[in-house]
């Protein structure tokens, strides 16, 4: 990791403002795709896998007026899922003489090169997260099996792009994923409330957040003239209970099918369906449960900083972390959208 911080030639008198222009990367928003909005801070540093039980159920009754003898009963099967760790290192190096170059520069080095290491490490995670490590395991959420992977079609005067779409129809198309999502789920009920994450570029439904207002046709739709897409797709779920909350990252683009961008929508944690009375969805009191849809491991909240000074004076910082790769472990709950740009 290099330090370049050549030497300055000023002028006499002037002004030098104190504050830095800094480089700016993309605060990304995909880790609201998981339960609990970050990863679960359970594994070990030596652990180099993760493992989940399943308990299906299978249930037979015999009915009839009589009673009868050779009675069915209820089938259990037990299974394990299983996911892989990497541990993500990165490391800092410098001496006086570079923390003496970069002061001429107002930078503080050893904090600089902290907040560096980390950066590379969360970019490192959110990538594990949407991709994988290792994608011919499965790994990352966009190589999820299993997970209804839809392309947006055309609407009803044959525009197939999002710049080039019908606003409503974008609307009531996303919507309808929506619905599609939650019946997948059995997340239908008056006591259900689910927080919908959309994760997508910026070019696409920032755009749907901000500038697509719905238009006005011979017919009245719901927001024309005053609602965006966006606005349209919260109104109508905060009617019936849920949220939407948009997130961003623009590695998406080009990350779907036939390189058009990807759209992640999901639901991060299922709501256990209940009812009253006689519960068809009994079973789902069996206790631990648990209700996340996407989960990523880590052994800490923040990297851990190993500092190692050498002979010669130097400084030598390792910043690690240990995660997992995104992991749906329910595939009913997200939909993959390729929506061409």
């Amino acid at each position: 990791m290099a330090n370049y911080f050549p030497a300055q030639a000023r002028i006499n008198p002037s002004f030098s403002e104190p504050e830095l222009i800094v480089t700016y990367a993309q605060a990304s928003g995909a880790f609201l795709a998981l339960a609990e909005g970050k990863p679960r801070v359970k594994i070990g540093s030596e652990d180099l896998y993760v493992y989940i039980n399943r308990l299906d159920l299978r249930t037979e009754t015999l009915s009839g007026q009589a009673a009868g003898n050779l009675l069915p009963s209820a089938t259990l099967v037990g299974e394990y899922y299983q996911t892989a760790t990497y541990l993500i290192r990165t490391r800092a190096i410098y001496d006086h003489h570079d923390m003496a170059a970069a002061a001429g520069y107002a930078v503080g080095l050893p904090a600089a090169q902290d907040l560096a290491m980390r950066q590379g490490i969360f970019q490192q995670m959110r990538s594990g997260l949407l991709y994988g490590f290792n994608a011919s395991n499965g790994e990352g959420l966009l190589n999820t099996v299993g997970a209804t992977a839809v392309t947006l079609p055309p609407d009803t005067y044959g525009n197939t792009t999002s710049q080039t779409y019908d606003n409503g129809e974008m609307a009531l198309y996303i919507l309808s994923q929506i619905v599609a999502l939650k019946t997948r789920m059995f997340q239908s009920g008056a006591r259900l409330s689910n927080k919908i994450v959309i994760v997508s570029p910026q070019r696409e439904f920032l755009q749907f957040q901000y500038g697509n207002i719905v238009q006005i046709t011979s017919y009245q739709r719901p927001g024309a003239g005053t609602s965006t897409t966006g606005q349209v797709i919260e109104n109508v779920a905060r009617e019936n209970g849920d949220t939407v909350e948009w997130a961003f990252d623009d590695t998406l683009i080009g990350k779907g099918a036939g390189g058009n961008d990807a759209i992640l929508i999901t639901i991060p944690e299922i709501e256990q369906p209940d009812i009253e009375g006689i519960n068809t969805n009994i079973f789902a009191d069996v206790k631990p449960n648990n209700k996340a849809v996407n989960l990523m491991y880590a052994d800490m909240a923040a990297p851990m900083k190993i500092p190692t000074p050498t002979p010669d004076g130097a400084i030598t910082e390792v910043n690690e972390l240990r995660v997992s790769s995104g992991w749906c472990i329910r595939p009913q709950g997200l939909t993959i959208l390729s929506m061409p740009y």
